[in-house]
Formats: structure tokens, C-alpha cells, sequence
């Protein structure tokens, strides 16, 4: 693979890309003319988040007209999203070909980045794309536009005032501003945490790590290592670990056999991006309970990358019982009643959608409405991970559980994984997050403009410019019926 930064400063080809683009933009008349009346020291929309979701969000509200924005991103300059940070496997899961955040944009696909930069015949014999490839491309994609994303600086707090909200961030520098909206673009964890399982409880942290911890790798070698599951993240940890000397990791896998089939792939069409939303709620459920159980394999070289090790073991149904400390390790008892020691435990048990676990909301966060508060799925249908997905609105929004305890929250949107289960996959993974974000603007525009609307009327009603200044016809006369002439 060539050195993509290497290739791409100065080159012509992303240069003529970037004019072409430029270009493009400005015979569609981007950014969208902004009609948003403006109030004072108000930002309409604020986004959370300045990875691949809020980038795109922030693009789409652009091109809708509505540019009183802001973006925050916890994370510095251009390692903002999983992708340099706790994503760890050496490609994505999506096709190349995917358009991704482009928006309906060619110029701003990957694809068309990447021929810029590497020319047709590397193109074609690229296969997946590799992880900070992509982290490239997001990097330009954010230069190109030009988007202001406030690195380093963290929300804190969300607080009502008035019809508003007021938002503590700290960071870089820390304060507050008001804002109309905000939208959570905050990816996998964006409405919820970590899944911990309660087995670690009382183990001391040094014996263990989730696989979105930052894992001292090196530490490992020569280390006997135990992941538990074998999604993405579980099988891309045990890899690093493998590749950084350890003397064996070994998958504990509660399931009898390995998942092979990845569900919503299967589902995955312009009918199932714009028609699941205005399903029932007991069919939505019955899908998304049927994806869940399923669950989605480990890609595959993934796992390849794992089994290419004669030290690398899979152990399926081996559900945990419990862990304790021994003698400077782990000890694992599973189900099955069987034990077995590591050095060090490897959590690869994915997030936990839990809006409740949202600090910024404080109390109004028990207010926001679950699934398991507004539809009871029949017993072979259960799904507690699913249960505590937010219940949303058809505009990301989230609703409340107590009708007018804290109504405000109607203004915060969800624009992240935890929207699957009410809107379906718009977004948070690649293929259709163009189409969420062109949702979002649309369903953002509209709830702004009814708010207004009353100012909207006054403004009708104060245009004043004509487009007729008498002079584009001549007045003439004409008899009417009785032979009298009058002007007509």
C-alpha cells in the first residue's frame, strides 16, 4: 500500500478533484441561502461529534440553508471518530465502492479521492479499504468543506432555557452558549456505554480491559490472554494482541458456533433506508430482535488475521460464570463448570444503548422513552439490549416517557446507533448515512420553520419588491357593451 500522505501533497490529481468540486458546489448554489431568522446570540443547531455522522449532518443543514452551526468533537484535530483510536481492525467491513458521506456528491466519494491520489490501477487493485486510509479520507473530506469543528472541547451540560438550550462544554476553553438544537452524531456509544458485564465485578482493573479501552498492547507479550466474544471488536483486539507476542489468546465464546451471516447486509436497500421508519412498531421490533440474535460476524479477515496463529484458540460455549484473581492472574469459571487462568481479560462485548447513562441530561434523561416503555414483544421475541433502545421520533427527536415533565428534549435529535431501532441503518455505518443526514436536514428544516412560522407570515407580508414597475405594458381603452368607453 502507498504512503497515502506521501502521494497526495501537491498532487494534481487531488487538485483538479478539489476544483471539480468546487465547482459543482457552486453551480448547485451551496451553501443553501440561509432563511433561518436569526436571534441573538443563538446557534440553531449544534452538533456532538465531528466524525463521518457529524460531518455529513453538518453539510446536509448547509446545504438546507440552515448555516448558524456549530460542530464539537472531544477528540483533537483529525483523530476525531474510532478510526485511530479503539477501531483496531486493518480494514473496513463495507465495499470500496460504497459513497458513504458524499451526499450525492461524486467528487466527494472515496472512490473518487482515492483514483486522485493513487490513479486508476492502484484503485482497481485495492481490495477493503485499510482503517487509516479511511481516517484520510475523512480528513480531507472535512478540509475540503471547510467545516469548523471545535476540537478538544467536550459538552458537559444540557440545560432548558426558555425555548432554548443552554450548553456547558469545557475543553480547550469552557463556557456555555445557547442553542435551538443539538444533534448527538456520537457514533457507536453515542446513546449508551460500554457493556460491562457484571462478571468483572470486584477484579481488579489491571487484570482486564474492554476493547474500547486504550490497551497497552505491548504489555501483553508473553502474556496469556483470554478475549471473551468474537464480534468485530473482540477478534481485531485478539489480533493486536497476538501480533504484539502474546504467548496465546484464546476466543471464550458463549455461542455454540460461530455467527457466518451478516443479516442487515441482506436488508440493506434504498427501500429499507426510507420504508423500515413507517413500519409497525411490533414489525420493527420482530427485524431488529431478529438481527440482534442473529448477530453480525466478525469480518472475514478478521478472523483470518486471528487463525493465521498456531497460538490462537476459538472456544465456543463457554458461557462466563464468573471471574476471580489467583495468584497474580484470572481465573474464568464457565457454565459448563470448567476453569481456565490468563494473565489478562480482553472484553470484546461491544456497547450497550443506554440513554440513561447520558450525564448530559441529567434527570431528564429518565424522561427520554424506550422501547420497553411502549411496546411488549411476545417471550420468544425478547430482547433486553433492545428494550432500552430510545424510542424516537420520525425526525431523530428523541420523546418523552412523561408527556411534558421535560419537553425540551424534543429538541435534542439522536443521529447516531442508537437510532436503529425506530429509523433503521441512517445513521451510523457507511452505506447509508447520506440519506440519514439529507432526513435529518429535511426534518430539522421543517420543525424550524413551523416554529417561526409567524415571523415567516410577517415577512410574506413586509416583501416589498416588485417584479412589475408599470412600465412593462400600456393601458388602452375599449368600448363596453353599451358603446361606453372605459380603461381597462
Amino acid at each position: 500500500m502507498p504512503d497515502i500522505r506521501r502521494t497526495l501533497i501537491g498532487g494534481q490529481g487531488l487538485a483538479a478533484l478539489e476544483t471539480r468540486l468546487k465547482e459543482d458546489l457552486q453551480l448547485l448554489c451551496y451553501p443553501g441561502k440561509s432563511w433561518v431568522p436569526p436571534r441573538q446570540g443563538v446557534t440553531d443547531v449544534t452538533i456532538i461529534g465531528g466524525g463521518m455522522c457529524g460531518m455529513v449532518a453538518w453539510f446536509a443543514l448547509q446545504t438546507a440553508g440552515i448555516v448558524n452551526t456549530r460542530v464539537l468533537d472531544r477528540s483533537p484535530r483529525g483523530f476525531e471518530g474510532p478510526w485511530l483510536n479503539y477501531a483496531r481492525m486493518e480494514t473496513l467491513r463495507s465495499p470500496k465502492e460504497l459513497t458513504g458521506p458524499a451526499f450525492g456528491h461524486g467528487a466527494l466519494t472515496f472512490q473518487a479521492w482515492y483514483r486522485a491520489g493513487f490513479g486508476d490501477q492502484q484503485w482497481e487493485q485495492l481490495g477493503l479499504i485499510p482503517r487509516p486510509v479511511w481516517m484520510d479520507y475523512l480528513r480531507w473530506y472535512r478540509d475540503v468543506l471547510g467545516i469548523p469543528i471545535e476540537n478538544e472541547t467536550s459538552l458537559d451540560k444540557v440545560e432548558r432555557e426558555g425555548d432554548v438550550l443552554r450548553l456547558h462544554f469545557s475543553g480547550e476553553t469552557s463556557g456555555s452558549f445557547l442553542s435551538r438544537k443539538l444533534v448527538f452524531a456520537t457514533g457507536r456509544d453515542g446513546t449508551g456505554e460500554p457493556n460491562i458485564p457484571g462478571f468483572v465485578d470486584g477484579l481488579d482493573r489491571r487484570y482486564w480491559a474492554h476493547s474500547a479501552d486504550d490497551i497497552d498492547f505491548d504489555s501483553l507479550k508473553g502474556k496469556r490472554v483470554a478475549v471473551i466474544g468474537v464480534g468485530a471488536s473482540a477478534v481485531d483486539n485478539a489480533a493486536e494482541a497476538l501480533e504484539h507476542g502474546a504467548a496465546e489468546v484464546r476466543h471464550f465464546i458463549r455461542r455454540k458456533q460461530m455467527p457466518t451471516i451478516n443479516k442487515l447486509t441482506g436488508a440493506g436497500s434504498i427501500g429499507f433506508n426510507h420504508g423500515f421508519a413507517t413500519l409497525s412498531d411490533e414489525l420493527r421490533w420482530r427485524i431488529m430482535q431478529y438481527v440482534f440474535a442473529s448477530q453480525t460476524p466478525p469480518p472475514n479477515g478478521s478472523v483470518r488475521r486471528v487463525s493465521q496463529h498456531r497460538n490462537a484458540f476459538f472456544h465456543f460455549d463457554k458461557g462466563i460464570a464468573g471471574l476471580s484473581e489467583t495468584g497474580g492472574a484470572v481465573e474464568l469459571k464457565f457454565s459448563d463448570g470448567r476453569r481456565h487462568v490468563a494473565d489478562f481479560v480482553i472484553l470484546g462485548t461491544g456497547f450497550r444503548t443506554n440513554p440513561l447513562s447520558r450525564t448530559e441530561l441529567g434527570d431528564a434523561s429518565g424522561n427520554i422513552r424506550l422501547w420497553k416503555d411502549v411496546y411488549q414483544p411476545p417471550a420468544d421475541e425478547h430482547s433486553e439490549d433492545l428494550a432500552l433502545f430510545p424510542y424516537l421520533n420520525s425526525d431523530f427527536s428523541f420523546s418523552e416517557k412523561i408527556p411534558g415533565k421535560s419537553p425540551w428534549i424534543n429538541n435534542i435529535y439522536c443521529f447516531n446507533y442508537g437510532a436503529t431501532a425506530s429509523l433503521g441503518k441512517i445513521s451510523g455505518d457507511i452505506p447509508g448515512i447520506s440519506e440519514g443526514a439529507a432526513w435529518l436536514a429535511r426534518a430539522t428544516a421543517a420543525k424550524i420553520f413551523s416554529e417561526d412560522a409567524d415571523q415567516h407570515l410577517q415577512a410574506i407580508k413586509a416583501y416589498d419588491k416588485p417584479e412589475l414597475d408599470g412600465s412593462e405594458w400600456v393601458s388602452t381603452q375599449m368600448p363596453d357593451i353599451q358603446g361606453k368607453e372605459h380603461i381597462a
